[in-house]
């Protein structure tokens, strides 16, 4: 199988720049959320998130963290995501990467936890809350399985923080666009650019920007800055107003 790297670099190539969606597994229900990643897949999306809802996820902005409440009323469960998440990641041929929080991983354990992505055909993870310094059982076993841990990286990062923390990543980086939370208003500025510059000079993996990406123009802002753009928040909102048939709709107009 090709590396998720490589992957990245050549689909670059074609597309200038590619695009990562996310969902909240189970939200507004299992077969729903199959639906809406048929949506992405075929709207032209190059990656997709796979969010294992959690009580707590400190990243996540209102939208989100609507999502994942609603999810876990509705009585979904990380075995039933996972479950899921891994018929998705054999249902389709783009690169599928689960994002949760440690405590997931933790209470499943880590062992269990990374052996199943691998079960399920799943890239890697993003474990948006797990520095590297108390993930080594996390990050070894993920190098062994072959598996992508992403790492991310933060305006409030220094340069030396970000070349050390890139040690421990593979397939990209995710970048976060500023401090706070998922959802808010980003301004795609200088300052943007300054930021994006000195996680260029940290890393060789290439770089993912989310957090406030929400229309055409941030994704053409982003083109020669990054190698991916990620929609999050924005597609939850057009799924609430108009629905799976909106969401592709939306993300063809990306392109």
């Amino acid at each position: 199988m090709q590396s998720l790297e490589r992957y990245i670099w050549e689909k670059k190539k074609q597309k200038g720049i590619l695009i990562m969606t996310h969902i909240v597994v189970g939200y507004p229900s299992y077969e729903e959320s199959y639906q809406l990643v048929e949506a992405m897949v075929e709207a032209g999306v190059d990656l997709v998130e796979l969010q294992v809802p959690f009580s707590e996820p400190i990243a996540d902005g209102p939208v989100i963290l609507k999502a994942n409440q609603e999810a876990l009323k509705n009585g979904v469960t990380v075995r039933g995501c996972l479950e899921l998440s891994g018929e998705i990641a054999n249902s389709f041929e783009i690169p599928f990467l689960i994002m949760t929080y440690y405590n997931i991983a933790y209470k499943k354990g880590i062992n269990d936890f990374v052996k199943t992505l691998k079960k399920k055909s799943l890239r890697g993870a993003i474990i948006a809350d797990l520095p590297p310094e108390e993930g080594e059982e996390y990050f070894s076993l993920m190098k062994e399985e072959g598996l992508c841990p992403i790492v991310l990286f933060s305006p409030t990062t220094t340069e030396e923080r970000m070349r050390y923390i890139s040690n421990f990543g593979s397939g990209f980086v995710y970048c976060v666009a500023r401090k706070g939370v998922t959802g808010a208003k980003t301004d795609f500025s200088e300052q943007l650019v300054d930021y994006l510059s000195k996680c260029r000079k940290a890393t060789r993996l290439p770089l993912a920007l989310g957090f406030g990406v929400k229309e055409k123009k941030d994704i053409d802002f982003l083109k020669g800055r990054v190698e991916i753009a990620v929609i999050g928040t924005q597609t939850l909102r057009v799924l609430e107003r108009d629905g799976i048939d909106g969401v592709r709709d939306f993300l063809k107009s990306l392109r």
